[in-house]
């Protein structure tokens, strides 16, 4: 990602919330990514920590206590903090703490789509918020982000792109009316539609365009599976250079379980649960199955329920699985697994544990 982020000369802020693992946010910005997403002050904390100086928090920044928290953060990592701000309300309730604390808060404004998530919802609110943002001494605007994950439908593609040279347009505007301060930032992507808001935030030379994908470094079986295969046919049709990046992306997350039951011929019981596994965007998907240590197959075998701490598996019963079995599963949407487990083993190609990285949920 790092390598299609440099190809568009746009930067990479990968969001951390998908694994919350400092071991990777340091990889990640050793890599050479430009900084740290974050959707919470607290996950700003870990950022911060793990060595990150630039930090999006591409959300609100809202309520006291969390505003102290980014006060503390800014003042002790000496970090550039930016947050996201879609109404005048907010404005004024971080210029009044910030302004108090003696410090000046760097803020994006969010634009989003009717029927969407947070966000101005014209050009015009989004004008008029940054001319509110100006005559607040502790705020200073830095520019747009966006989201475009929440935009669906048959022609998601080309209404995203519109969606983007909107937001566009409106940073020029904002930029040329004197509102943002520095370097106008423009920001976005998911890990769905990175590819084209790369393409079209590519080489625009006066911004600093950051894009915000963080699933890549995961991946899965699933959700992001069929996206990255989105990804890879418009590439093939607009002869685009995510081609070339699709073959690098794997499903880098397996969680290994027992069998422990098997009340009937065609079904399996395993020790895997709500507690252990994602599940709201697909059933983990058997991969490989070991006994005593030897390989044996999972042929056969579907996930069809989750429960808090078993998963009810079918097999059409050319599978020979026993109870005390153990199933290595993929999953699909990483964030909903990393996040139940304090720790994760790092293996090598043979399945071999080198050392163990710690999550900071």
């Amino acid at each position: 990602m790092q390598s299609f982020a440099d190809h568009h000369q746009v930067k990479l802020s990968p969001h951390g919330k998908t694994s919350m693992t400092p071991d990777f946010f340091r990889q990640q910005l050793e890599n050479g990514a430009w900084g740290i997403t974050v959707a919470t002050p607290a996950q700003a904390e870990i950022a911060a920590m793990a060595g990150a100086k630039r930090i999006i928090m591409a959300n609100q920044l809202v309520g006291k206590t969390n505003m102290a928290i980014i006060e503390q953060l800014i003042s002790e990592f000496d970090v550039d903090f930016y947050c996201c701000v879609d109404s005048s309300v907010n404005v004024q309730q971080l210029n009044q703490y910030f302004a108090n604390k003696k410090q000046t808060l760097k803020v994006l404004i969010e634009f989003g789509v009717p029927g969407g998530r947070c966000g101005c919802r014209s050009p015009q609110e989004v004008l008029e918020l940054a001319q509110t943002i100006q005559d607040t001494p502790a705020l200073s605007l830095a520019g747009i982000e966006v989201y475009e994950g929440v935009i669906h439908g048959d022609n998601a593609e080309q209404d995203i792109r519109t969606f983007l040279n909107q937001a566009l347009s409106s940073v020029e505007s904002l930029a040329s009316d004197g509102l943002i301060t520095g370097q106008p930032i423009i920001t976005g992507a998911g890990s769905a539609w990175y590819d084209v808001v790369a393409e079209c935030l590519a080489n625009l030379t006066d911004y600093l365009a950051i894009i915000r994908p963080g699933c890549y470094a995961i991946h899965d079986t699933g959700i992001y599976l069929d996206a990255q295969s989105k990804v890879l046919q418009r590439a093939q049709v607009n002869q685009g250079y995510a081609c070339e990046l699709g073959g690098d992306l794997e499903s880098a997350l397996e969680v290994w379980a027992y069998v422990i039951s098997r009340p009937e011929p065609t079904k399996l019981v395993i020790g895997l649960g709500k507690r252990d596994v994602a599940f709201d965007a697909g059933l983990p998907i058997a991969e490989r199955g070991y006994r005593n240590g030897e390989a044996i197959s999972v042929k056969g075998l579907t996930a069809t329920a989750v429960m808090d701490q078993h998963t009810f598996v079918e097999t059409d019963g050319s599978a020979e699985i026993e109870v005390g079995d153990m199933i290595a599963f993929s999953t699909s949407h990483p964030c909903l697994t990393f996040d139940k487990w304090r720790y994760i083993a790092i293996s090598d190609d043979d399945h071999q544990v080198s050392h163990w990285v710690e999550t900071c949920f």
